[in-house]
């Protein structure tokens, strides 16, 4: 079964949270897609990962670069995974029915949006119901991670 994290944004918001996330994911030699809830979402994060560190970048593309299978980080509406990644990341609200085909799958919700913290809910009983492994974490006051539950 795939092991599913809940990040719940309190303190930052995804544009502070998913750069960090990603290259630690580079870092332990794999590859991730992110899964947007839009094309406009999509090309602000592909501008976002060019810019977001005046010493460093993370290598990514989408649908307007192309080359998929080269990308380490795709980046995509679509629930694909073309480049073979280990890893997904689902922002805005996006959903997967291909959650089984990773072995991680991070769900990254704005814990200040009400829908999105009841849609968060929704679907940590649904995984759970399902035999997901879980773990959940909440942005402690100096901003970083705590693990708050794991099932």
């Amino acid at each position: 079964m795939t092991e599913i994290r809940y990040y719940h944004l309190q303190r930052t918001r995804l544009e502070a949270a998913l750069p960090g996330m990603l290259a630690k994911t580079l870092a332990r030699g794999q590859r991730a897609v992110v899964m947007a809830g839009s094309p406009e979402r999509v090309e602000a994060l592909t501008a976002h990962l060019w810019t977001y560190d005046d010493g460093s970048f993370l290598p990514h593309g989408s649908a307007a670069d192309g080359h998929a299978a080269g990308q380490p980080i795709w980046l995509t509406i679509e629930d694909e995974n073309p480049n073979g990644a280990t890893t997904l990341f689902l922002t805005d609200g996006a959903m997967s029915e291909r959650i089984a085909d990773f072995e991680l799958c991070v769900i990254l919700f704005d814990g200040n949006d009400a829908a999105a913290l009841a849609a968060a809910r929704e679907r940590w009983a649904a995984h759970k119901a399902a035999g997901h492994g879980l773990a959940y974490f909440q942005q402690g006051d100096g901003g970083s991670w705590e693990q708050k539950a794991e099932v």
